[in-house]
């Protein structure tokens, strides 16, 4: 028997609704969420394959996860590092960060070199915007933000962007184009209060500082579904001292992210790496131990999107698997 069941797309932070569609509970693919406020009925190429890592889905062992328990408690507090991850729900992350902090665990909260704004610019404020200023592909990368950007050009906004790709499908619709420095970008554009900058990649610390400082609206859109969420509960980690904090580490957790593939590390140094995901990636191919919890698509819980709209959603079908608050419970009443 065929269900429909509605939940978020978790493949970058700007919230889309999707529809899963189910086959004698067996998920079969997906179908636009016509009704959902943020992408209208449209999903992109992304969201459309959401589902399909539910093939390399992992199997819960409880011995598993005695052994990583037993490895934490043997290693001092303040070398053990947490990966503190946008895939995550608001709820993950909670009980994560009470973690950490009770037991005095490094956090990284790695967010594509991003850091947290508030407050940002809306999704109705792009469109609205006389000027848009766009930094990054984003019409390729994020295209639900990018349907903003094209209704705005069309609602008479001039579109500025600047990023090394001159044929990219967001320089395609510009009316100026550069590929210069952040500062010089924002030297040559006179942002005001009724413009609108719009960035998903920065090189710099200083970068975004110039950015805070500049009198448009802001909207930073990040890779992964929660990474408002998580830079709502603790500061964003710079990529100098993630790898600086990696260095030093003897245990490495990480709580559902394919960190591998973000950091230029030799992440075999670290003694222990125990990585905690629904699903076979990267990461997990390398890790000493391999911890299969729920996905979102197996538990209720809420995203934070871009423009800081935070979404409930619920289970589309049942897990064997624990999820992340359960495994933190155990951790707790184990480790001193």
């Amino acid at each position: 028997m065929f269900e429909i069941k509605h939940t978020l797309c978790p493949s970058c932070s700007v919230g889309c609704g999707i529809n899963v569609i189910l086959d004698n509970e067996e998920i079969v693919g997906t179908f636009p969420y016509k009704r959902h406020p943020i992408n209208e009925g449209k999903n992109c190429s992304n969201g459309r394959s959401s589902v399909e890592n539910i093939e390399g889905k992992l199997s819960f062992d409880s011995k598993v996860l005695d052994d990583v328990i037993g490895k934490i408690k043997s290693c001092n507090n303040e070398k053990v590092t947490v990966i503190f991850s946008g895939n995550n729900t608001n709820e993950d992350l909670q009980a994560i960060k009470s973690l950490c902090d009770s037991k005095g665990f490094n956090v990284i909260a790695y967010a594509d070199n991003l850091k947290n704004f508030d407050p940002v610019a809306s999704y109705d404020d792009i469109e609205k915007a006389s000027n848009l200023f766009v930094i990054g592909n984003i019409l390729y990368e994020n295209p639900l933000v990018g349907r903003r950007i094209v209704r705005a050009k069309e609602n008479g906004a001039k579109i500025f962007v600047n990023d090394d790709l001159e044929n990219s499908p967001t320089a395609n619709i510009t009316d100026e184009f550069t590929s210069v420095s952040v500062k010089e970008f924002l030297e040559s554009i006179a942002p005001d209060e009724s413009s609108v900058i719009l960035f998903n990649e920065i090189d710099s610390v200083e970068d975004l500082d110039l950015l805070e400082s500049a009198d448009s609206k802001l909207l930073p859109v990040y890779s992964k579904s929660n990474t408002k969420g998580a830079l709502n509960l603790v500061e964003a980690t710079s990529k100098e001292d993630a790898l600086e904090l990696l260095d030093n580490s003897e245990v490495l957790l990480v709580f559902n992210d394919d960190i591998v593939n973000e950091f230029d590390f030799e992440f075999k140094s670290i003694p222990q790496m125990i990585v905690f995901s629904p699903f076979q990636n990267d990461t997990t191919e390398i890790a000493d131990f391999v911890i299969p919890i729920k996905s979102w698509l197996e538990c209720d819980g809420s995203f934070t999107n871009a423009e800081g709209l935070t979404q409930e959603f619920s289970s589309v079908y049942e897990s064997e698997n624990m999820g992340i608050v359960e495994i933190i419970e155990k951790i707790n009443g184990e480790v001193e």
